[in-house]
């Protein structure tokens, strides 16, 4: 079979991901190599009409939101983590799945999608940071929701593209499994949460932007205790850490003065964690939508929002073909709770070249408490101008 991409759209994350997450949109027969890269702001400007609309806190329902929600027009199901080999050497990886609607719920076929007949996409992304080498292993895939090659489902839980998958058993996601393999590079890793779901925002609604639906549903285990195997170049190495899960679902866009965001989810040594995303505006300033949550020992939360946080650049660096510009070491105060953290990556050059360029990876926390976690910056380098704080 002759396969084929068309952009329709990407949806980026981010998107904290980013970890917020990041929203993508494109149409695939099958894995291919994009020829061409598209910026965040154009990949969220499709149309939403027809899709169901963040609006109101709603009612979580287990195991039904841990799978799909297909009258919204995308969703993730977003893991990052930074793992310690036999003899302490760190490294740190992702894996996220999107899926995201073709057309509108009202606009799909009447009857079951049967064999390659499906209004759903799937993209995922993939990546290690080797702290040994200093390498960063990423890769990207397109399927469509069809013929078994991609999907999502609640009971027993399940997300995959190919053999690329997120597994829990019967009803429940945990202990999750996730399995990836490229080129010599894989996990397969065992995570089970030590605190409680956080429902972030307004009990799980996270305004991203102006006007009544530009929000996702959102939930995040902020830490899951992580076990596993890594391969690296055929090598099988044993790892332990820590994961951070988020899952988002909505049908929204960058507001028109919005163009990227960055996202910082930080697990501390001494039990906290910290989840903020700082929206950008076109001017560089950060959006009055920002906003976080502080995630104590005991899973008690404190949320965040703008005027608690301060985060300045100290450091960028340049992508290798000169296009992108991102910063790379951060100090990120909360002063009301005594927050002064300096946050650095393993090495500066964790970006995903892939259909959205964008970069993630592993960083280090000192200063007033240290630790670990990651970091998502997109928006960067997109369009002539772009700033880089």
């Amino acid at each position: 079979m002759t396969r084929s991409v068309s952009i329709l759209a990407v949806l980026a994350a981010a998107v904290a991901g980013l970890g917020l997450g990041a929203y993508w949109l494109t149409a695939s027969s099958g894995e291919a190599e994009l020829q061409t890269s598209v910026s965040v702001s154009e990949a969220m400007a499709g149309d939403t009409t027809g899709y169901r609309r963040a609006t109101a806190p709603r009612a979580f329902t287990f195991p039904e939101d841990y799978g799909p929600h297909p009258g919204y027009k995308t969703e993730w199901w977003y893991v990052t983590g930074t793992l310690s080999g036999p003899d302490a050497t760190p490294y740190g990886y992702e894996l996220t799945i999107f899926r995201t609607g073709l057309t509108p719920p009202d606009e799909a076929p009447d009857s079951p999608p049967a064999g390659w007949r499906t209004n759903q996409l799937y993209l995922a992304h993939f990546a290690v940071t080797d702290g040994a080498t200093e390498e960063f292993h990423a890769f990207e895939r397109f399927q469509r929701g069809g013929a078994g090659l991609a999907g999502a489902q609640s009971s027993p839980f399940r997300v995959w593209l190919d053999d690329w998958s997120m597994t829990g058993p019967d009803s429940s996601a945990f202990p999750l499994r996730l399995r990836a393999q490229q080129e010599g590079i894989g996990i397969d890793l065992a995570l089970r949460p030590t605190k409680p779901r956080v429902l972030q925002g307004d009990r799980g609604l996270s305004q991203k932007g102006p006007g009544g639906g530009n929000a996702s549903y959102y939930y995040s285990y902020t830490r899951l205790a992580t076990e596993g195997t890594l391969v690296l170049s055929g090598d099988t190495l044993s790892v332990t850490g820590n994961s951070w899960m988020d899952r988002e679902w909505s049908t929204s866009a960058l507001g028109p003065d919005q163009e990227g965001w960055d996202w910082f989810s930080l697990q501390l040594d001494d039990g906290r964690d910290l989840m903020y995303y700082q929206l950008r505006r076109t001017d560089g300033t950060p959006s009055r939508f920002s906003e976080g949550v502080i995630v104590g020992p005991d899973g008690a939360t404190q949320t965040l929002d703008r005027s608690d946080v301060s985060v300045e650049v100290l450091e960028t660096w340049t992508s290798p073909d000169g296009t992108h510009t991102y910063p790379v070491d951060w100090t990120l105060r909360v002063p009301d709770e005594d927050i002064d953290l300096r946050i650095t990556p393993l090495f500066p050059d964790q970006e995903l070249d892939v259909s959205v360029r964008y970069w993630e990876g592993f960083v280090r926390v000192k200063g007033s408490a240290t630790g670990r976690g990651y970091v998502e910056m997109t928006g960067y380098g997109d369009s002539p101008g772009s700033p880089v704080s």
